[in-house]
């Protein structure tokens, strides 16, 4: 990062290397939705409808990452997808988007608070879940508020230590599945039994399945941080598509292997969310402090996600202030580079999960998590519907195919089918009680965000002034590597008013 210029603002420099990026995405990804409300999925869905619905979520991961790819190469910068849903939808769509996100960290970040502090009552019973909540938030902001630098690097050793706990779940859980480690309780292995047993493998029918895909695609929200650390990458054309395909697969692999292997060992009616499955899995394995070894890292793995979290709805406060649409106090960063006000904000909205310890824990935290859920959902729409009008207009405008670099394959197929999925997994919402709160929230909120950005732009409207794609693409080719550059180069918006002819050419 440079110093702040005249404005008050800083350039971003090329910096995050290839591993940065895996991990952070990563590292993003594995947190509350496969630590523990993979409980929740489990118990409501059976163990069959459990695999179906990681099965389905991972799909929908995989058609927008196809999506986010093409368009993260195209133009690799920081506002990322929202600045793509200005672009190709429409600037109220891309106000709106970039809350949307915001929103979907803040909830996030709070959740892993309360998830963490509900994971310390392991150790100490008699103990608040907010007051955990409270310390490991401040711990979380002082990470944030020291420097970009310390993050990224902080961020690629947690998301170490989680991919290292997944893979010995997955060795370990899966040999005390098939006999080759003894259970604690000296009863036989599983093998198979669970999944057949008690009901079958979908004991409660599909429809539970449809309910808890929100829960389910919120644990696969991260993969798309990606598009965030682009702006920042030091060779986006190559490391984004390797990132993207590395992190596609290997977070089914995990996944899947994982929800395999708590179906396996867990009956489906006794796992829930107020302790990790991971944990009463360990605690049935005679491995000695295994279950408090695991917990341990479970917490570890939270409280990265958080990090992770706080950094991703700090930038896109950042970015929406550096493309004029809210208050440039918001931009304004100190001397070693962290825009303190959008750091702030975001902290103080996330704590308002302490609430959730206080008043119900386990259920206001699925709350948390649906509410989170819905709006990574849209989120993930607006990102395939962007580059659904991009590859439309790129075609439009008589430009070559082979120019992109990474190209979406299938199109228009996997965008259609990407933006369709999602609006399913929304619809499913609609039939759970306890998650349907998360409609209400989100649509009022998208709403709010649609209301407030048409009055406080009635009588002027943000465009952008470039009509070409090429001229976008190509802006970020004039920087070179590892230099500091100015995102306000790729939005570049100024103001013009409602009567000005180019609105009515669709600019």
């Amino acid at each position: 990062m440079r110093h702040m210029n005249e404005k008050g603002q800083t350039e971003l420099r090329r910096t995050m290397k290839s591993r940065h990026l895996f991990m952070i995405s990563l590292g993003g990804v594995i947190g509350t939705g496969l630590f523990l409300s993979s409980g929740y999925t489990l118990n409501q869905a059976g163990p069959g409808g459990a695999l179906l619905a990681y099965l389905v979520g991972g799909l929908i991961m995989y058609l927008v990452m196809l999506c986010l790819g093409e368009l993260s190469v195209a133009m690799p910068v920081t506002g990322s997808f929202q600045t793509y849903a200005t672009k190709y939808i429409g600037p109220a769509t891309g106000f709106t988007v970039g809350w949307m996100y915001w929103l979907t960290w803040v909830v996030t970040v709070g959740s892993e608070f309360t998830a963490s502090g509900l994971l310390m009552q392991r150790w100490f019973p008699d103990t608040s879940v907010w007051m955990w909540s409270a310390i490991f938030g401040g711990v979380i902001f002082i990470a944030n508020a020291l420097s970009v630098k310390f993050f990224a690097e902080t961020e690629f050793w947690f998301a170490g230590v989680k991919v290292i706990a997944i893979i010995l779940f997955i060795i370990l859980g899966g040999a005390a599945m098939f006999g080759f480690l003894p259970l604690k309780t000296g009863s036989p292995a599983p093998m198979l039994s669970n999944f057949f047993g008690e009901g079958g493998l979908i004991p409660n029918g599909f429809l539970p399945v449809v309910m808890t895909m929100i829960s389910v695609n919120f644990a696969f929200s991260g993969t798309e941080l990606i598009g965030i650390t682009a702006g920042e990458s030091e060779n986006p054309e190559k490391s984004i598509p390797r990132t993207m395909k590395n992190i596609i697969w290997r977070t089914m692999i995990f996944f899947i292997g994982a929800i395999f292997v708590l179906a396996g060992l867990i009956p489906w009616r006794e796992a829930g969310v107020i302790e990790s499955p991971f944990v009463l899995v360990f605690d049935n394995i005679g491995v000695p402090y295994a279950a408090d070894i695991m917990n341990f890292v479970i917490i570890t793995a939270l409280l990265s996600v958080a990090n992770s979290g706080l950094y991703a709805s700090t930038r896109m406060l950042w970015a929406l202030s550096k493309e004029k649409m809210i208050s440039h106090r918001l931009g304004r960063v100190n001397s070693k580079g962290v825009p303190m006000n959008a750091l702030i904000i975001s902290m103080l909205i996330a704590c308002l999960s302490l609430l959730s310890s206080v008043f119900a824990a386990d259920t206001v935290y699925l709350v948390l998590v649906s509410i989170s859920g819905f709006a990574v959902v849209v989120v993930w729409m607006a990102i395939a519907a962007s580059q659904f009008m991009f590859r439309k207009r790129f075609l439009e405008e008589n430009n070559d195919i082979n120019d992109l670099k990474y190209r979406t394959p299938l199109y228009p197929l996997v965008p259609i089918a990407a933006f369709g999925l999602c609006l399913a997994s929304c619809v499913g919402l609609a039939f759970d009680p306890s998650q349907r709160i998360a409609i209400y929230c989100g649509i009022a909120f998208m709403a709010s965000c649609y209301l407030f950005y048409y009055i406080k732009n009635r009588k002027k409207q943000i465009i952008k002034t470039s009509d070409s794609i090429v001229d976008v693409m190509e802006m970020k080719n004039r920087t070179r590597v590892g230099s500091a550059y100015d995102e306000s180069d790729c939005n570049d918006f100024r103001e013009i008013s409602d009567d000005d002819p180019r609105w009515r050419h669709g600019h």
